[in-house]
């Protein structure tokens, strides 16, 4: 007997089954290469159960207090404690007022041009073994040290300005029995957002309804992974004829059990417990940060990774020193330059041992007053 779609899960004519956004054409062919011999035509594969082992991140929808009790908290320093959650600020900048002078002069002096400089100057300061002034050594280095202090300050500036306009988007959340604007840095895991036609996602969100039959959402994935094409995502049935609503939405309270923060694009399994219902969850159920709701009049969705724990993020990392080539070929002739001086030093010493023991000593005129 034939499996047939039930009318409402039945998708558009023009379009296919869904697949992950990252997802090659080779990866598609072995995946339907894994697909039973027997399975009818049209009949999509069964979603693949997540292992416990997997399921160690817990989301409960409208419910904050849930993610800050003792057992999701973990250890900073010491014995200080914080939720293991982020909130949904990002933080890209490297430098605040109190680091910026200590921790840009330590990126600066692992150039070893001016680590040379820097010892050439103490070693200047002590009058008996210097022929030069020790500032003849000290404004030039300061000046180069200086100048490059100005231009990561004035990059990390920029950063902090776009971090500012970021964070201060708003997204509607619902608060208090109704939908609020709220910055997206006051967002958190367990929120249910609504977002609306050409809305920026505020967070890795999981999508429970949306206007369009089928609960299909059309989004725009150029600024996280570069396509312009659009791609849609499903929300489950469940959830899309049950949660149309602000009253329903109000009331939904499921557990969300799904895998840790990473940063694979092409990856989400979870399992999502509703009303005695265990749900299958996977990476079409899930819209990224970094994406653009599209031809979508309204959709609904439940915060699952917020800030520095979503996808994007995750992939961007550190705002990290950057060494070019030019600087590994300083480093390079410095090394080779410093190594040279300490030869011929050492050579000097040896010789003028020598010259001292077989000739300098005996040289009663050289120390004559």
């Amino acid at each position: 007997m034939s499996r047939r779609w039930p009318e409402s899960q039945v998708p558009p004519d023009d379009e296919v089954m869904p697949y992950s956004d990252d997802e090659t054409d080779d990866e598609l062919e072995v995946s339907s290469e894994e697909e039973p011999e027997d399975a009818p035509p049209g009949v999509p594969p069964p979603q693949v159960e997540a292992k416990p082992s997997e399921m160690g991140w817990k989301v409960k929808a409208n419910d904050r207090p849930y993610h800050h009790l003792p057992e999701f908290e973990k250890k900073v320093f010491l014995c200080i404690k914080k939720s293991r959650y982020s909130g949904n600020a990002i933080k890209t900048y490297k430098y605040n007022v109190l680091t910026f002078l200590p921790l840009n002069l330590y990126e600066q002096f692992k150039r070893v041009a001016n680590l040379y400089f820097l010892a050439l100057l103490i070693l200047q300061i002590i009058p008996d073994i210097t022929t030069l002034p020790w500032y003849t050594t000290l404004i030039p280095l300061v000046v180069v040290l200086s100048i490059t202090a100005i231009k990561d300050l004035v990059d990390d500036l920029a950063r902090h300005r776009m971090d500012k306009e970021i964070n201060n988007r708003k997204s509607e959340v619902l608060l208090d029995g109704r939908f609020q604007e709220v910055k997206w840095s006051n967002m958190q895991v367990g929120d249910v957002v609504r977002m609306k036609k050409n809305d920026f996602i505020p967070a890795d969100i999981l999508l429970l309804s949306s206007s369009n039959p089928n609960s299909l959402c059309y989004v725009e994935t150029a600024e996280l992974d570069g396509e312009t094409n659009l791609k849609f995502k499903l929300g489950r049935r469940e959830t899309d004829e049950r949660l149309q609503s602000e009253r329903q939405l109000v009331d939904f309270n499921a557990l969300i059990e799904c895998e840790e923060p990473n940063n694979r694009l092409d990856k989400f399994i979870g399992t999502m417990t509703w009303e005695r219902e265990r749900l299958p969850l996977d990476l079409d159920n899930m819209l990224l940060r970094g994406c653009t709701i599209r031809n979508t009049d309204e959709c609904h969705g439940l915060v699952i990774f917020a800030g520095a724990d979503t996808k994007i993020m995750r992939n961007s990392g550190k705002t990290r020193f950057k060494r070019t080539k030019i600087d590994e070929l300083m480093n390079y002739m410095v090394y080779s330059i410093f190594a040279l001086l300490i030869l011929v030093a050492a050579g000097l010493a040896i010789g003028h041992a020598f010259w001292y023991a077989e000739i300098g000593s005996k040289a009663w005129y050289l120390f004559r007053r």
